[in-house]
C-alpha cells in the first residue's frame, strides 16, 4: 500500500517540492513573527539545545539544510565554526534570511545558496556537520534527501536533525493535537494570508516517522549510532548520528 504524501495544498497537482517552496515563498515574510509567536518563543530552547549537543564535535565546516530565514545558523555561530553554509529550496526565505545575515554584519561567516535539499550543490565530504531545523518533513523524498546529507559530510562528521514529534503523554498529547489543529491554523492563515500552511503544519508531524522510526531512516543511509533526545514532553525531537 502507497503512503499518501502530505502536501500545503491538495487540490494542486504539483509536486510536494513545488508546492513546499511555494508555499514558503507566500509566507516568508511573516514566517519568523509566526514562528515565534505559536511556539511562544520554546523554538529558541530547541536549537539552543540542539546546538549544545554539537559542541563536543568538529564543527569547522557547518551546512544547515532548509535552513529558511536562517535562524538556527546565526544561533550555530556559538559554536565558533570557520564557516556556515545555508541552503534552502525557497528563494523568498533567502531574501529574508539574507537581509538579517547582512543586517548582523554576519555576511563574512555565513553563506545563504539557493538550492534541493535533494541534490545538494556541493561536492561530497565538504562538511563536518549537517544540520536540519524542521525542515526533513518537508523533504519530497526523505531517503534520497537523507543520502544527499551522507554525501556530503566528512567520514567521521555528523548530522543534527531537530524535528517535530507527535507526543503520547496523556494530557500533553491532546492539548498539543488541539493546539495544532485549531489554534495554530486559525492565527497562521489570519497573519500569514496563507490558509494552508498552518494545516500542513501538524498534517505533515502526523505522518513524520519519528523516533526510532527515523533512525532506522538513518541506518538505511549509511549513518551510525544515531540517538533520539525528545523534548518538552515529546513535542519536538533532537536525532543525532555519523557518518
Amino acid at each position: 500500500m502507497t503512503k499518501k504524501v502530505i502536501t500545503p495544498y491538495s487540490d494542486s497537482e504539483k509536486t510536494k517540492k513545488q508546492q513546499v517552496t511555494e508555499m514558503f515563498n507566500n509566507i516568508s515574510g511573516k514566517y519568523d513573527f509566526l514562528n515565534h509567536m505559536l511556539s511562544f518563543g520554546i523554538d529558541k530552547y530547541w536549537r539552543r539545545k540542539t546546538i549544545n549537543r554539537l559542541k563536543k564535535y568538529n564543527h569547522d565546516y557547518i551546512l544547515d539544510v532548509a535552513t529558511g530565514t536562517g535562524d538556527f545558523a546565526i544561533s550555530a555561530l556559538r559554536l565558533n565554526p570557520k564557516k556556515i553554509t545555508g541552503v534552502d529550496i525557497s528563494s523568498g526565505m533567502l531574501e529574508v534570511g539574507k537581509a538579517k545575515v547582512l543586517r548582523l554584519n554576519l555576511d563574512s561567516k555565513i553563506e545563504m545558496v539557493l538550492g534541493d535539499s535533494e541534490e545538494l550543490p556541493f561536492d561530497e565530504n565538504s562538511f563536518d556537520v549537517v544540520t536540519v531545523a524542521f525542515g526533513v518533513r518537508n523533504f519530497e523524498n526523505l531517503n534520497r534527501g537523507l543520502s544527499e546529507i551522507n554525501r556530503v559530510l566528512k567520514p567521521g562528521g555528523h548530522i543534527a536533525v531537530l524535528e517535530f514529534s507527535s507526543p503520547t503523554a496523556f494530557g500533553i498529547k491532546q492539548f498539543y493535537w488541539f493546539y495544532s489543529t485549531k489554534i495554530l491554523p486559525f492565527f497562521g492563515r489570519l497573519i500569514s494570508k496563507d490558509k494552508n500552511a498552518y494545516t500542513y503544519l501538524p498534517e505533515s508531524v502526523k505522518a513524520f516517522p519519528y523516533g526510532q522510526q527515523f533512525n532506522n531512516e538513518l541506518i538505511k543511509v549509511g549513518f551510525k549510532s544515531p540517538n533520539c533526545e525528545a523534548l518538552s514532553f515529546g513535542i519536538a525531537s533532537i536525532y543525532i548520528a555519523e557518518k
